[in-house]
C-alpha cells in the first residue's frame, strides 16, 4: 500500500501530513481524514491504509502543526485512562488555540492540496473526523459545499455548542451526505435533537446513530475506550457512505 509523508502549505506555515492510496496508479476519490485530539500516529495511519485498500486517497494532516510536527506531544504506545489527564493537560492549550479562523483557513489549504494531488480524481471528496476532528470535518464540509460530498464523524465533540459560530449553525450550507456515529454520552439528548432538527430543516441526507455499549474514543485501538464491535459498526457505516457519495474512476 503506497504511503508518503507530505507538507501542506498554509497561510500560517507548513502542515505535516500522512497520505495513503491504492496500489496500481490511477486516480481515486479523495478523503480528508481529521484525527482525534491525539493527532497522527500509527493508529490513524492504519485507518488511512484501510480506507486506501477500499480505493481512496486518504490525507491525514497534523492539526496542531503550528506547535511542531507530529507527534506534537510525546504519546505512549497505549493511551490508558491513567495517563489521559496528563496528556490532556498538554493538549487543551493547543485545542484552545485552534480557533475557528484557523480551522477554516487550514480547511481551505487541506482541500486545495487534496484535490490537486495527481493520484486524486476530479470528483468530490469526503471529510471525516474522529473526536474533535468530527467538528473540523463538519466545518470543512459546510465551508466547501461544492467539493465535499460525504461527511462522517465518530465519537464527536463540539458539534453543538453555545458559541455564536457553533458548527451546527452552518448546517444549512451542507450539501454532503452525513453519518454521525456517537458513543453513549458524547452529546446530550438535547444536543442530538437540535442537531437532527438542523439537518431536517436543511434537507440533509443524514443518519445520526448512538452506537450501543461504547465510550468516547471507541474506534481507537490504542486507547482504553476501544470497542471492536464499535469499530466494525463504524466501517459498516462509513464505507457505504463513501461508496454512495464519491465517484470511482
Amino acid at each position: 500500500m503506497p504511503t508518503k509523508t507530505l507538507t501542506i502549505p498554509t497561510t500560517d506555515g507548513q502542515a505535516d501530513a500522512f497520505a495513503a492510496f491504492p496500489d496500481g496508479g490511477g486516480r481515486h476519490p479523495g478523503v480528508l481524514l481529521y484525527p482525534d485530539v491525539f493527532g497522527p500516529r500509527p493508529e490513524l495511519e492504519e485507518k488511512a491504509r484501510e480506507l486506501a485498500a477500499h480505493g481512496y486517497y486518504v490525507l491525514v494532516p497534523n492539526l496542531f502543526y503550528r506547535h511542531g510536527p507530529a507527534p506534537v506531544i510525546e504519546l505512549p504506545e497505549h493511551i490508558s485512562n491513567d495517563v489521559r489527564p496528563e496528556i490532556f493537560a498538554q493538549l487543551i492549550p493547543l485545542v484552545e488555540a485552534h480557533t475557528t479562523e484557523r480551522i477554516l483557513g487550514d480547511a481551505d489549504a487541506y482541500i486545495g492540496f487534496l484535490t490537486t494531488q495527481p493520484e486524486v480524481g476530479a470528483g468530490p471528496v469526503a471529510a471525516i473526523g474522529y473526536c474533535i476532528g468530527a467538528a473540523l470535518a463538519m466545518r470543512t464540509a459546510t465551508a466547501h459545499p461544492g467539493q465535499v460530498a460525504a461527511l462522517a464523524g465518530f465519537h464527536p465533540g463540539f458539534l453543538v455548542t453555545e458559541a455564536a459560530d457553533s458548527p451546527h449553525l452552518r448546517v444549512p450550507d451542507l450539501t454532503a451526505q452525513v453519518h454521525l456515529g456517537l458513543a453513549e454520552g458524547d452529546l446530550t439528548p438535547e444536543a442530538i435533537s437540535e442537531l437532527n432538527k438542523a439537518f431536517d430543516a436543511a434537507g440533509v441526507d443524514y443518519t445520526t446513530e448512538v452506537y450501543p455499549d461504547t465510550l468516547h474514543g471507541f474506534t481507537m485501538s490504542d486507547t482504553d475506550a476501544f470497542s471492536p464491535t464499535g469499530l466494525q459498526r463504524h466501517w459498516d457505516r462509513l464505507l457505504p457512505l463513501l461508496d454512495r457519495a464519491l465517484a470511482h474512476d
